[in-house]
């Protein structure tokens, strides 16, 4: 029913405006007044790619139709966050965003299990995430595959909790 492949660079613009609009639509989560430059960061996603083993992953529908995205980083110094996580040794993503329309019909989890299929690849040992309180339907999901919280990742974002769950790689 849905495709996931790596972004073209012509669809960037696209992407970044999709993540800027699902993540404004999230109940509790900071707006682009709040916190403008993340939704400025959201609207440049593309701009990840240019780090070497960072891929823009994007779900589509049968029709073509983005419906998901999430940013994979095979090497964790380029993964751009707050608190400890660019220190890890590892891969992980970051940026996970689902058509709200598309909720609850797969496409999270099928996002979240190619970037654990590239890091067992890769052999990267762990995958690495964060999430906020306003994605709880995605704590669900990562704990389903295996994912377990990791406060020694944790970290303010301004006002903003930020949450680590960390995966361990065989």
């Amino acid at each position: 029913m849905y495709n996931v492949r790596k972004a073209l660079s012509e669809e960037f613009l696209a992407i970044g405006q999709f993540m800027v609009n699902v993540y404004a639509q999230l109940k509790g989560f900071p707006t682009a007044e709040e916190q403008p430059e993340y939704y400025k960061m959201l609207a440049n996603v593309g701009s990840f790619t240019t780090k070497l083993g960072t891929e823009l992953l994007v779900a589509t529908s049968s029709e073509g139709k983005i419906v998901g995205a999430v940013v994979y980083f095979a090497d964790m110094r380029y993964y751009g966050s707050g608190g400890t996580a660019t220190r890890e040794r590892g891969a992980g993503f970051r940026l996970l965003a689902v058509d709200p329309e598309e909720r609850g019909k797969g496409v999270g989890k099928l996002l979240t299990t190619e970037c654990i299929q590239k890091a067992t690849q890769s052999n990267a040992g762990q995958l690495i995430i964060h999430t906020t309180m306003a994605m709880q339907n995605a704590w669900k999901m990562y704990e389903q595959l295996g994912f377990k919280r990791s406060e020694d990742l944790d970290f303010m974002q301004g006002a903003l909790a930020v949450f680590g769950f960390r995966l361990m790689l065989h």
